[in-house]
């Protein structure tokens, strides 16, 4: 492999999402930058950070309809009994919650932890508590999916926190979605809630790392085999 080859594998891809944003802070920094020499380096840091945070890198995804793939990269902070969204009318009895929680330093594209056909999507505004609080499930503005798996009824939840102020989301209604697919995005630390059916067995743990689009954070049915797996 040659040395140009080496470099182009080692540089991710940018989301065309944060062109606006690295635009303005590259923008900002040469103009703060000729008023008083040490703004141009600490807009240089904060440019380099805003590139960081729009990276969109490859995924291998497991395709085998038996699993659920982590919905973003980030720490599993939740995992257990909760009642979903009401907008979602998936009735008044608890499901299991899986959440994924992103820091202002994770990669903050968001993919389908299942295939199926998107049923429903809902917008709920709301407060910007802390993400990792449990009650910002609840409280938080969130951008809500159904997705009608092979499986069942899979909810994905994007939740805005603290300093996440924008949810976005590129899906459409009544449309065919793939696993491992991109969907959406939320800007500047946040998180995504996943609700499973009965017949799911989760296969993370409280404080686990999960990378967006790889990472089997559930199960349905027996014992894992290995996966067949996508490149996305």
């Amino acid at each position: 492999m040659s040395l140009v080859e080496s470099i182009r594998n080692t540089l991710v891809p940018i989301h065309r999402e944060g062109y606006p944003f690295i635009a303005g802070f590259a923008g900002a920094t040469v103009i703060l930058g000729y008023f008083w020499a040490p703004l141009f380096w600490i807009g240089l840091i904060l440019t380099a950070w805003c590139i960081y945070f729009y990276r969109d890198p490859q995924r291998v995804t497991p395709t085998d309809d038996k699993f659920v793939i982590s919905p973003a990269d980030g720490i599993i902070s939740a995992v257990g009994p909760a009642m979903p969204p009401r907008e979602l009318g998936l009735g008044d009895k608890e499901l299991t919650r899986i959440s994924v929680f992103m820091n202002v330093f994770s990669c903050h594209i968001n993919r389908a932890p299942v295939r199926g056909r998107i049923t429903t999507i809902v917008h709920k505004p709301g407060k910007f508590l802390n993400a990792e609080l449990d009650k910002a499930s609840a409280e938080n503005e969130r951008n809500c999916l159904l997705i009608d798996s092979p499986n069942g009824e899979v909810a994905v939840v994007q939740i805005a926190g603290l300093v996440a102020r924008r949810i976005v989301c590129w899906a459409d209604e009544n449309t065919a979605i793939s696993i491992g697919e991109r969907f959406g995005l939320i800007r500047f630390g946040s998180r995504v809630d996943v609700y499973l059916p009965q017949g799911f067995t989760p296969r993370v743990a409280i404080g686990q790392t999960a990378v967006g689009g790889e990472s089997v954070i559930a199960e349905f049915g027996g014992a894992a085999s290995a996966p067949l797996v996508r490149v996305s």
